[in-house]
Parts: C-alpha cells; sequence; structure tokens
C-alpha cells in the first residue's frame, strides 16, 4: 500500500492541539459526554467476529476497546494524531485484558495504518478534524478491502449542541486566520451539513451514503462543559474574560439541575458507507 505524499502542514493546528497537555487533560473530562454514544456507533457499524477494523482517531480507546470486545476473533486499529490520548489507550486496554486491539499514532489524512486492509473504518467523533477531508476519506477508503464498511459519528448543527460554548465565545475572540489554498476548517462541527457531508464522501470514491439523526440527553458535572482555565485556552483575552464568563454561564444555566449536575442534550449523527466492490 502506497501513501500520498504527506503534506508538513497538513493538519498542523490540530496537531499541536491534541498533543499539548494542557488540552488533552481538559479535553478528558469531555469523555462523560462523548462516551454516551459509543452504542450508536456499534450499531452502525455491526461488527462481525473476526473482521480487522481500523478505528479512526481512536482517542483513549474508549471506542476502540468496545469495539475490540465483540469480535473476539478479530483485530483493532486505533489510529490518532495524539501521542498523549494514544498512550493513554493502551494502557485503557491493557487494564482491561484486550489483548485484540494495538494504537498507533498517525494522520489518517495521509498516512499508511498497518494492520490493514481493513473490512471496515469507524470513528467516533474522529473525522470532523481533517482541513483536507476528500483527501482525509479517500485515504481510509484506500485502507479499506473493496466492498468495505465505514461508519462514524459526527455532531449536528452547534445550535442543536447548547452545551458547546465555542459559538458563544465567538464575539470575544480574533477573527480566525484566512485558510490557505485547498483547505477547510476543521472542528467539531465541520461535517454538521448532511448534504455537504454526502458530498465529501462521494467525492472521495464512497458510495451507499446514508445517516440517520440521534437525539440523547446525558447527566454530567461542569468540568464536562466548562472548567477554569478554559478561556485562556480557547483565545479570550484577559480584558474580556469576565464578560466571557458571563455569556457562558448565562448559555449553561437552562442546562443547570438542582443538585449541581447538568443535563446536556446531544445532537449527533450516524453515518454508513461503503467503498466500492470493483
Amino acid at each position: 500500500m502506497t501513501s500520498p505524499q504527506r503534506t508538513t502542514e497538513s493538519n498542523q493546528a490540530e496537531r499541536l492541539r491534541w498533543n499539548d497537555p494542557v488540552w488533552v487533560a481538559r479535553w478528558l473530562n469531555r469523555q462523560a459526554l462523548t462516551a454516551a454514544v459509543s452504542g450508536y456507533l456499534l450499531d452502525s457499524l455491526a461488527p462481525a467476529d473476526g473482521e480487522r477494523i481500523l478505528e479512526i482517531g481512536s482517542g483513549t480507546g474508549r471506542a476502540t476497546v468496545a469495539i475490540a470486545a465483540a469480535i473476539p476473533r478479530g483485530a483493532v486499529t486505533g489510529a490518532d494524531i495524539s501521542g498523549p490520548l494514544s498512550e493513554l489507550a493502551r494502557q485503557r486496554a491493557a487494564d482491561q485484558g484486550v489483548a485484540n486491539v494495538s494504537f498507533v499514532v498517525a494522520d489518517v489524512q495521509h498516512d499508511d495504518i498497518p494492520g490493514g486492509p481493513f473490512d471496515a473504518a469507524a470513528s467516533q467523533f474522529g473525522v470532523m478534524f481533517f482541513d483536507e477531508p476528500v483527501r482525509a476519506f479517500a485515504n481510509i477508503r484506500r485502507h479499506v478491502l473493496p466492498g468495505g464498511r465505514l461508519a462514524f459519528v459526527c455532531w449536528q448543527e452547534a445550535s442543536r449542541n447548547p452545551w458547546m460554548i465555542a459559538e458563544i465565545l465567538a464575539p470575544f475572540l480574533p477573527p480566525p486566520a484566512e485558510l490557505p489554498a485547498g483547505k477547510r476548517r476543521a472542528g467539531p462541527f465541520s461535517l454538521a451539513d448532511r448534504a455537504e457531508t454526502r458530498e465529501l464522501l462521494e467525492a472521495s470514491g464512497w458510495e451507499d451514503v446514508a445517516s440517520r439523526d440521534h437525539d440523547l440527553t446525558v447527566r454530567v458535572g461542569i468540568e464536562a462543559l466548562f472548567e477554569d482555565g478554559a478561556l485562556s485556552l480557547y483565545g479570550v483575552a484577559e480584558a474580556d474574560q469576565d464578560r466571557a464568563r458571563e455569556a457562558v454561564d448565562a448559555r449553561l444555566a437552562p442546562l443547570a439541575r438542582g443538585d449541581g449536575g447538568y443535563d446536556a442534550p446531544l445532537a449527533f449523527r450516524t453515518v454508513t458507507a461503503r467503498a466500492p466492490r470493483g
């Protein structure tokens, strides 16, 4: 399997973000949100025992280990751009005694991933962070056998996920830098447009694209939604932090419960596709 030429600028911002120990530590608190959808991913993927499966953006390995447990005679390779998260994933698998899983630090947008060719590829909120998504999904398809499957979970629109504070912080941040030619802005909601996501997948060679919307409410602590220091991490200037914090508090107030917890409504989507059989 020959890898496409690697672009050193590829996913540069995400590479820095997901290898930053401060960002990683904060993201770990968010797992109470993302862990709730693993069952939806498994239902869409429908893994069969004996298969080889690639999991993209494997993070701390929660979904990877769940897939591996469903196919004890198969094997799962988790690929993630983050070294720290991949190390935590290895530890999770070891602690749970799951031996049919391995983890590799790689950028699935262009890297070769060991363990293939795969019967299927899956992702739980990992495929929204490509700055060249057509290239990325084509590289994923290249790793999958003819007729192989793709299943992933992504967020619906930001307006349907009021727990996400990035949108409310936009007025307090400098305008985003202009993107280089050929790049696309990555982020949690980059695949929120159903029609556009279908076009991206079809342009990268996938067929039989289908999607289904889901709504789920999870009970979490405030640390899963916001924590001290997050404003600086997002890039809010010191002079604006008081007003920004007021905006965040107003955004989250409707989600608060009397016991100090929060009810976070999750609006997400499962997407499936198939590689050409020819």
